[in-house]
């Protein structure tokens, strides 16, 4: 007999023994000794019967294959896990203005960017000299801090590392343009010269300025001692087309350094009108010299370092010559200097002048009669000589001289006014409508201080 027929014999002996297992005995027409023989066969049977059995069954269960399958799969992707990422890509380093080319934007600076990775290094040179820049916090960007100068070589070395830890080195060269129009401020500070308390940083334009703010934002100060101040515009100053006064918003401490330097260089002032050197100083701020003057009490108070110094007789001008309130700064002093008016040519000794128009405050011996108590000048403030050759003495420009007590108001840029406005009015002069702190270090803008 095959195999198979065993396995069917098997399954059919298992089918008939059960039937008679279940039906509880012997089949109809048997007898016992029939059924016992026959189960003898059956346990003969069945350990064969159950193999095979087990055989088909095991080979039609479906959990095997699937299982395998899954466990494929699994050991692929361990595989392609283990793989190694693909490796970061290089630093890359932009330079603007591009190589080779003529920047007809030096007001626009320089731009190094970093990308895939940060700046180590950015040197910029022009003829030997080295330009300063600023690198942002995240070290991917450095500009120029100020505008490049026109009609000059510039050339760019940047350095940056990749996230590999590769560095990358790039170089770019480029001129500025010779500019058609130009524009240089001046100023009438005596470089290292010393000045009252009271003294304005004076810068003078020939030339229209449109972009005020960029010109503003050109302007560096340093100071000894911290300071808040504003820039004011001024288009009636009357001496040039425009003024630019830097104001702090108290007096100068006594003995401050002041430095600036105007970088407009390059700077774009107004369409095609390019800045063509930078303009640079140092001035010294004195003693503080204060003079209080009363129209209508006739006498002038004079303090000296914090302190009142002297109490001087005055006469100023008498009704339709009355000298304007005001708070004005010397200007210039002269021994003599001649004054003429209508009725008068006179050589006036220790003269020392507050106003364009012609006010001084000045040595009077034809007055001293009236010092103290009538007010009979032409609109000037007198003195005795005694009295007027102390205070000639002491005086230097940018010194305070406040007049009070007339009927008559100052007028602005009528002499050296810039305290006729508040810290409000003073502050609103600015085209960048912000403030100035500046120090050691240099300045900075902010917003306004209360």
């Amino acid at each position: 007999m095959s195999e198979q027929e065993q396995v069917r014999t098997a399954h059919g002996v298992v089918a008939n023994a059960g039937d008679d297992l279940i039906g509880g005995g012997a089949p109809e027409g048997g007898t016992r000794s029939t059924t016992r023989r026959k189960l003898q066969r059956v346990r003969a049977a069945t350990p064969l019967a159950l193999v095979a059995l087990g055989a088909v069954l095991g080979g039609c269960s479906g959990d095997h294959a699937p299982k395998a399958a899954h466990a494929g799969a699994k050991a692929a992707h361990t595989e392609a896990s283990a793989s190694p990422p693909p490796p970061p890509p290089a630093a890359r380093v932009s330079i603007s203005p591009g190589h080779g080319r003529v920047d007809m934007r030096p007001d626009r600076g320089i731009k190094v960017r970093a990308t895939g990775g940060t700046l180590t290094n950015v040197t910029v040179r022009s003829r030997g000299h080295a330009v300063a820049g600023t690198l942002n916090a995240a070290k991917t960007v450095w500009r120029s801090r100020w505008a490049l100068g026109v009609s000059q070589p510039y050339r760019v070395t940047a350095t940056a590392v990749g996230k590999d830890g590769r560095q990358v080195t790039r170089q770019r060269a480029f001129r500025t343009l010779t500019p058609e129009r130009t524009f240089a401020p001046r100023t009438i500070l005596i470089n290292n010269g010393t000045y009252g308390v009271g003294m304005p940083l004076i810068f003078y334009f020939d030339e229209p300025v449109t972009n005020r703010k960029a010109v503003e934002r050109s302007l560096e100060i340093r100071t000894s001692r911290r300071v808040v101040g504003s820039w004011y515009w001024d288009d009636s100053c009357g001496i040039v087309p425009l003024c630019l006064y830097f104001r702090p918003r108290r007096y100068w401490h006594p003995h401050t350094r002041v430095s600036f330097i105007a970088h407009v260089n390059g700077v774009q002032a107004a369409p095609g009108v390019f800045g063509v050197r930078d303009l640079s100083g140092t001035i010294r701020i004195g003693r503080s010299l204060k003079v209080f003057a009363s129209t209508a009490k006739h006498f002038m108070n004079v303090y000296r370092g914090g302190k009142r110094y002297a109490h001087w007789p005055i006469s100023t001008g008498r009704p339709g010559d009355d000298t304007p309130n005001g708070t004005y700064l010397s200007i210039e002093k002269g021994n003599p200097v001649e004054m003429v008016g209508e009725g008068y040519d006179l050589q006036v000794p220790y003269s020392v002048r507050i106003t364009w128009s012609g006010v001084y405050l000045h040595a009077a011996s034809w007055s001293v009669g009236s010092q103290g108590s009538t007010n009979v000048s032409h609109g000037c403030i007198n003195m005795s000589p005694d009295d007027a050759a102390i205070y000639y003495a002491m005086s230097i420009p940018g010194d305070p001289v406040t007049v009070t007590g007339s009927s008559r108001a100052g007028t602005f840029d009528n002499g050296w006014t810039m305290w006729f406005k508040s810290w409000r009015q003073w502050r609103r002069g600015s085209a960048l409508h912000r403030a100035v702190r500046a120090g050691p270090q240099g300045s900075r803008f902010e917003s306004y201080s209360p």
